[in-house]
């Protein structure tokens, strides 16, 4: 959910010191969802107009909540679970709406961003500092993305330059298991053009990733290097054309244990990743009504790993996109869509696969329209692809303004995703003839906006067939199971006895409904139950804040033999704002230092202290 930014600043973790010096107060305005939504439909709405469950974050709220991974970032949105193999930098898979972690489609500037053989994003590598906004749409929208987005969209925004003049900002910080991070830009415009130039760094020792009695374990703590930087500018010609481009790039170095069976002097392992992505984009407008985007992009996830200072593997994946949109305005409140996308995927390094590359062609429709108190989204889409061959989906959403502040809405989506490189080629497990996995979700939601706050409730239900898992009959991978998906998703903000409350709860059954003993268990990784809360009070040149996340219980295997506990962790936040443009910061994580799993035998970070030092120009 997205919190109202506020003009005062954060900082200090004495929440009862507030509590105590201050009386409360009532809600002096009334809290807005009024932030521009575009990933929903393709084209630019108000997240209070949009069809779509979805969640806004941005830049005042990335810096107020001092998170310093996109994982730990992203865990606090309805619906969202995280699984990761260890602690900071660790490869984390992310679970939306129970859907498997390759079912969720992700945006860079509008760039198709992940790996072309495992099929999943890096989260853990993408910069939190240099991220303007994010937005996250639940829900099945192949019908105008194509493949993956059987579980939604998240679209990452890079840093963008705005307003008159050069405004430079930096950070600096230190903490617990020798922690560093930094960043440093510029950013602005002239009216016309606008710019943004950063860079970002983080390290630290890291813990000890894995458990002990787990294969590979090493009694050594895995520490994390991220080095990355951002460009991203445009400029708007008198005729109405707007160029804009961005560049994003990051390069790690992940220390891990043992890479595979045998024990050699050192036992150290590591890998170097890198993760790029460029994009282009042309807007302009032949005649008034009709508005015509062109974009192109690329992105890469590259990826080396070695065993006591040896080369031991690499994997490389590029995927080359290109898209041609037609928003076509009607009439006021009716807009005709119409689109057209190209993808290449391609895959190298050390493992030989049968096929490196593919094709994927793409057409799609969509129709918004609005009439007195009622509103909708119909959407159909078209894909070709050389693998897989032909695949139709669509989507219809419709709402009606029960009151001025009271909203239902109703939506039924097809969606797709087609095999990765790994399912169809990796040696002794790829199978060429699989086809691809497909789902069909159902979701009704009520939501409300009032001079207190707002609040939503969203229920839904999504079949998912096909599900690609690992044969025993074939050894390889086949499409062996079914999914039934139920879920019931709250969100609630307001501004009560001087705080502001953002909640959210989750309550999820992912049931398997394939054929076999399996029959009836539950998805692995997936909890029935998350929670999260976030308070965040300013108290004139300081402010404080708290974020409480619980997951239930899970297990870590299909059969459910093997249980993962549920936890909570606590984190308590302070901000003093030294004048308009610096601020320091605080943060204590994991206050209660729960001890728990989300990957079975990976430690998650205890207790951990961290402070920052930010300027932003004004």
């Amino acid at each position: 959910m997205r919190r109202k930014p506020r003009s005062g600043p954060a900082a200090c973790t004495l929440l009862g010191f507030a509590f105590l010096h201050h009386p409360a107060q009532a809600a002096v305005e009334p809290l807005t969802l009024e932030g521009e939504l575009v990933t929903a439909s393709r084209t630019a709405q108000t997240a209070s107009q949009s069809l779509a469950a979805a969640t806004l974050i941005e830049r005042d709220e990335i810096a107020r909540s001092q998170a310093q991974t996109l994982p730990d970032l992203l865990r606090r949105v309805p619906g969202v679970s995280i699984a990761s193999n260890g602690g900071m930098g660790k490869p984390s898979s992310l679970f939306m709406r129970g859907t498997e972690s390759d079912h969720v489609l992700v945006l860079v500037d509008g760039v198709r961003v992940g790996s072309v053989s495992s099929g999943g994003a890096a989260w853990q590598d993408l910069p939190v500092e240099l991220i303007e906004r994010i937005e996250v749409v639940r829900g099945p929208r192949s019908s105008l993305y194509g493949s993956e987005a059987i579980g939604g969209v998240i679209q990452i925004f890079t840093r963008k330059g705005r307003g008159q003049g050069a405004k430079p900002f930096l950070s600096a910080g230190y903490g617990s298991h020798d922690t560093y991070e930094g960043s440093a830009g510029v950013s602005g415009g002239n009216g016309r053009g606008w710019y943004s130039l950063a860079a970002s760094g983080l390290g630290t020792d890291g813990i000890n990733a894995e458990r002990v009695g787990t294969w590979g374990y090493e009694k050594d703590a895995d520490g994390y290097r991220n080095l990355s930087g951002s460009l991203r500018a445009g400029y708007r010609f008198a005729n109405g054309l707007e160029l804009d481009g961005s560049l994003l790039r990051a390069w790690t170095r992940n220390a891990y244990d043992q890479v595979n069976g045998e024990r050699t002097a050192g036992f150290s392992a590591h890998a170097r990743g890198e993760q790029n992505v460029y994009g282009g984009r042309a807007r302009f407008s032949p005649f008034e009504p009709w508005l015509v985007t062109l974009q192109l992009g690329r992105s890469e996830d590259n990826s080396d790993t070695y065993q006591d200072g040896a080369f031991y593997t690499r994997f490389d994946s590029r995927r080359d996109y290109a898209s041609w949109q037609n928003d076509l305005r009607l009439a006021a409140g009716h807009t005709l869509t119409l689109g057209a996308d190209y993808q290449h995927d391609q895959v190298d390094g050390t493992t030989d696969y049968a096929r490196d590359s593919r094709r994927n062609y793409g057409a799609f429709a969509q129709y918004l329209g609005e009439l007195g108190r009622h509103d909708w989204q119909l959407s159909l889409r078209h894909d070709d692809n050389q693998q897989f061959g032909g695949r139709d989906t669509g989507n219809a959403a419709y709402g009606f303004a029960l009151s001025d502040e009271l909203r239902a809405t109703v939506s039924y989506g097809r969606a797709f995703k087609a095999p990765t490189f790994n399912e169809l080629y990796y040696p002794y497990y790829g199978n060429p003839n699989l086809a691809a996995e497909t789902s069909r979700s159902l979701e009704a939601g009520l939501s409300g906006q009032h001079g207190w706050g707002h609040w939503s409730v969203n229920a839904y239900r999504t079949l998912v067939d096909n599900l690609i898992a690992y044969d025993s009959a074939l050894q390889a991978a086949g499409n062996v199971d079914k999914a039934r998906i139920r879920g019931v998703e709250l969100v609630l903000g307001s501004r009560l006895f001087g705080w502001d409350w953002n909640a959210n709860y989750s309550w999820l059954d992912p049931e398997n409904r394939g054929a076999g003993a399996n029959r009836g268990n539950r998805l692995p990784r997936r909890a029935r139950q998350l929670f999260n809360l976030d308070l965040d009070r300013t108290l004139g040149a300081f402010g404080v804040g708290a974020t409480l996340h619980a997951e239930g219980k899970r297990y870590d295997d299909l059969a459910n033999r093997n249980k993962l506990s549920g936890f909570a962790t606590l984190d308590l936040r302070g901000e003093y704002r030294i004048n308009p443009a610096w601020r320091l910061q605080t943060r204590l994580a994991n206050l209660l230092d729960a001890d728990y799993q989300t990957v079975r035998g990976y430690n998650q970070q205890g207790r951990a202290l961290y402070l920052t030092l930010r300027y932003q120009a004004l």
